[in-house]
């Protein structure tokens, strides 16, 4: 299979550099932030793109979440992974195929809650935007934990 071709800036590739020659971890603006690759196939392009996200686990499940900085329109990688909702994560050192899952309703907020506790600045992202930052569960095609 092709390496998939870097998204976004040469800042994109130096994250996504570092964490594979860390184990997962980073430094700057991220250390201790949790993180993870994801692989999406271009919506359009079919291309395969690679994106460093921050994470949330809640118990066994994983989440991700669309905000953008709170920005007015959602990532690429999300309109990617709603067309194709099969992705690739790597995890610290472990790398996974998965299946992106939209959550919504009550159980969005609550995920989302739980992400701002974690991670205070996640609020200042909804206050930016009128769109309500999507929340997305990773789920393995394993089964696996």
């Amino acid at each position: 299979m092709a390496e998939p071709k870097f998204h976004l800036n040469n800042w994109n590739q130096q994250i996504i550099e570092e964490f594979r020659a860390n184990g997962g971890k980073v430094g700057g603006s991220f250390e201790g932030v949790p993180l993870l690759l994801l692989t999406t196939t271009g919506a359009k392009s079919g291309q395969r793109r690679i994106n460093p996200l921050t994470c949330l686990w809640d118990g066994e499940r994983l989440f991700i979440f669309a905000a953008k900085g709170g920005s007015p329109t959602n990532p690429d990688w999300y309109h990617n992974l709603v067309a194709h909702p099969q992705v690739t994560v790597e995890l610290g050192t472990e790398q996974f195929e998965a299946m992106a899952v939209l959550i919504e309703g009550g159980e969005r907020d609550r995920i989302y809650a739980k992400e701002v506790q974690a991670h205070p600045g996640a609020a200042d992202y909804e206050k930016k935007t009128t769109r309500k930052i999507p929340v997305v569960e990773l789920v393995r095609r394993d089964g696996s934990r």
